[in-house]
C-alpha cells in the first residue's frame, strides 16, 4: 500500500510540474524587436507589451501578437470595365504597415482581408471613370488614386497604405491585336519619315555641292579671263614699245614683207593700206 502510495504521489507531482510549466512557457514570452504584444485581461485592453521578456499572468492574460514590419499584399486579377466599356484584367501590389496595433487587433478582424476588399472594389470605381487608352497610360495615376483612398479607410484601423503598384494590365486580344497593329504602322511612319528626311538632306547636300561646283568654275572662267586679258594688254603694251623704237623704213619693210605675202596668195585684189601709201610718200619726198 505504501508503495502504491508513493507512486500515486509521484505521478501527482509530475503532473503538476508538467502543469506549471505548461503555464510558465505560456506566461513568459520572448518578443522580437519587430513584434509587439497586444494584451487584455479578463477581456479588458491593458496595452502593449514589449520588445524583450514579457510576463503574463496565466489564465488571467491574453496576448495577441502584432508584426510591425512593412507588409505586402498580391491582389490577384481583378476584372475591371473601363468607361468605355472594355474590360481589361488589373493586378497589383498594397505595401503597408501597422502603426497602431491596438486599432488593428480592436478595430477590425483581419485587415489583410479588409484592405484587399478596398482595394478591389476601389479600383473597379476608379477604372470604370476612365477610358481604356488612359488606363493604359495613366499607371501612376490609378496608382496615387488607389493609395490615397485605401490610406483614407485604414487609417481607422491603425494601418497605413505606403504604396500601391499595379503590376500588370492585360487589355482583351482584340485591342492586344489592334494596338499591335497600330504599333506597326507607327514604326512604319517613322522609318518613312526618316527615309523622307534622309532624302531631303541627300538633295540639299547634292544642291549645296553643285551651287559650289558652279561658284568655283565661274570663279576660275573669271580669273582665267582677267589672265588672259593681263596677257593681251601685255602684248600689246610690249609690242606697242617695241614699235615706237623701231624707225618708220622698218615698219615699212614690214607693210612690204605683209604686201609679198598677200601678193602669193590665190586672191586678185589686195588692199593697200593708208599707213602704206602715207610711208612711201614720205620716203620719195626725201629722196628729192
Amino acid at each position: 500500500m505504501l508503495l502504491q502510495a508513493e507512486i500515486v504521489w509521484g505521478i501527482a507531482a509530475l503532473l503538476t510540474a508538467v502543469v506549471v510549466i505548461a503555464v510558465l512557457a505560456t506566461s513568459i514570452r520572448v518578443v522580437p524587436e519587430f513584434m509587439r504584444l497586444v494584451v487584455f485581461r479578463l477581456g479588458r485592453l491593458v496595452g502593449l507589451r514589449g520588445p524583450g521578456l514579457v510576463f503574463l499572468i496565466p489564465v488571467v492574460d491574453q496576448a495577441y501578437p502584432v508584426d510591425l514590419r512593412e507588409q505586402v499584399i498580391d491582389v490577384t486579377k481583378q476584372t475591371c470595365i473601363t468607361k468605355d466599356n472594355a474590360p481589361v484584367d488589373i493586378d497589383l501590389l498594397i505595401y503597408l504597415k501597422v502603426v497602431d496595433p491596438e486599432k488593428v487587433i480592436t478595430q477590425v478582424q483581419n485587415f489583410k482581408q479588409a484592405a484587399v476588399g478596398i482595394a478591389t472594389t476601389t479600383l473597379r470605381a476608379v477604372v470604370g471613370d476612365i477610358e481604356l487608352d488612359e488606363v493604359l497610360a495613366k499607371r501612376e495615376y490609378i496608382n496615387s488614386v488607389l493609395r490615397a483612398k485605401l490610406d483614407e479607410v485604414t487609417a481607422r484601423w491603425g494601418v497605413k497604405v505606403t504604396a500601391v503598384e499595379i503590376r500588370e494590365i492585360i487589355p482583351p486580344s482584340t485591342v492586344q491585336s489592334a494596338m499591335v497593329k497600330q504599333i506597326a504602322a507607327e514604326r512604319e511612319r517613322r522609318a518613312m519619315i526618316a527615309q523622307a528626311d534622309g532624302e531631303k538632306q541627300a538633295a540639299i547636300l547634292r544642291a549645296e555641292g553643285q551651287k559650289q561646283s558652279a561658284i568655283l568654275q565661274a570663279e576660275g572662267e573669271r580669273q582665267a579671263a582677267i589672265l588672259r586679258a593681263e596677257g593681251q594688254a601685255k602684248a600689246l603694251e610690249l609690242l606697242n614699245e617695241a614699235a615706237s623704237k623701231l624707225g618708220p623704213n622698218a615698219l615699212l619693210l614690214q607693210y612690204l614683207e605683209a604686201l609679198k605675202n598677200m601678193a602669193s596668195s590665190p586672191s586678185t585684189k589686195i588692199v593697200v593700206p593708208m599707213e602704206l601709201l602715207s610711208h612711201l610718200q614720205h620716203i620719195l619726198k626725201g629722196e628729192r
